[in-house]
């Protein structure tokens, strides 16, 4: 489990993330493979992950556009949320693949991001998180799982990632 930033008070308010404009969203959740059997093992269905290993938006039944097939959107509370999978923990910082290059970013339509960007908290964190991601067991996962490295636009850079295998060769 990843050490969280936002607490969770912050999310139950904000009305942001797991709400998509559109179904094949770059912003849904993908899963690793272990998630997958997790959430297999927990008798959910099939038809909500993606062949790509994505979490499948379901139309929103409130209004426009699509969310996470497992966000409650009346209570907006997150029906696997004691399970989540990893980019769901690690929202709204995000990992994102340009060219060769794996870069930490956040996506700052997170309100509670935005208004500590500058603090001396989020320095840390951002610290903290990019040693975590840049640990040998990460790299692994990051490595086995390279669906998680996506294109994200109009995010926020942090830090470059260090991403090399012990086999010295850089993800993906």
């Amino acid at each position: 489990m990843i050490k969280q930033f936002v607490p969770q008070e912050a999310c139950l308010k904000c009305q942001g993330c797991c709400r998509f404009a559109k179904a094949d969203s770059v912003w849904s959740p993908c899963l690793l493979d272990e998630e997958i059997q997790e959430l297999l093992d927990k008798e959910i269905p099939p038809a909500y992950i993606s062949a790509d290993r994505r979490i499948l938006p379901i139309a929103d039944p409130q209004g426009e556009g699509f969310i996470c097939a497992f966000l409650n959107a009346g209570e907006n509370k997150c029906r696997i949320y004691a399970f989540r999978p990893f980019e769901c923990q690690l929202y709204p910082f995000l990992i994102n693949l340009r060219g060769q290059k794996v870069i930490l970013t956040v996506d700052l339509n997170c309100p509670y991001v935005k208004d500590k960007l500058k603090t001396e908290a989020f320095k840390e964190y951002t610290e903290y998180l990019a040693s975590f991601l840049n640990s040998p067991e990460q790299i692994r996962i990051l490595k086995d799982n390279p669906q998680l490295l996506q294109a994200y636009e109009a995010v926020t850079d942090l830090v470059e990632l260090d991403m090399i295998h012990e086999d010295k060769k850089i993800i993906p």
